[in-house]
């Protein structure tokens, strides 16, 4: 059994810069992954994005979101995660455990609030995605895989600012994505 070891806040300060060189206008993505179930992910070279589905053969509208009235649907603002690939490279210490984040899309893009405000739609492929307000926070099963450090680092007031757990989008305009497709920011 592999022993993995969590960074600390001080180690995870120490890669900031390299965070916050990811570009802010053309970014690429790097990985795609669907949740077909509980715990289970599936990385993709493809994938068809939907206005009422999210990722296809993702489970999000299966999820139950305690952010919604009656707790038992999704929540349609929540419907695809994206988190900045650099950020999750730096805890994950290796591509092969991106995944165990739980996101569907892993990009090298800025995240950050100044440059992805709610309401920004960024073009895929032939989908269009849109930022919402709804907060993408570390939980505790992202605390055991990544350590108590990592969500305490993503979660403090510059990691929100930067969004380095990542941002909650809604699909606008249903398409299909690629692994290596060009991201572009086309309103803020």
């Amino acid at each position: 059994m592999t022993i993995i070891e969590h960074l600390t806040v001080s180690q995870m300060e120490a890669g900031l810069p390299h965070i916050q060189a990811a570009p802010q206008d053309n970014g690429t993505l790097e990985m795609i992954v669907i949740r077909p179930g509980v715990d289970e992910r599936e990385v993709l070279e493809t994938a068809e994005l939907s206005t009422e589905l999210g990722v296809v053969g993702d489970n999000w509208s299966q999820r139950q979101s305690s952010r919604m009235p009656g707790k038992d649907k999704p929540h349609p603002d929540m419907q695809i995660n994206m988190t900045n690939a650099r950020a999750i490279d730096l805890i994950a210490g290796d591509r092969s455990r991106w995944a165990l984040a739980g996101d569907q899309l892993y990009v090298d893009l800025d995240l950050s609030e100044a440059n992805m405000p709610p309401g920004t739609r960024l073009a895929i492929g032939s989908a269009v995605l849109e930022v919402t307000a709804q907060p993408h926070n570390g939980c505790k099963k992202f605390a055991q895989r990544y350590g108590v450090d990592a969500v305490k680092f993503f979660n403090s007031p510059q990691g929100k600012e930067l969004h380095l757990r990542g941002i909650n989008l809604k699909v606008v305009q249903a398409g299909t994505i690629r692994r290596g497709d060009l991201i572009k920011k086309i309103n803020s």
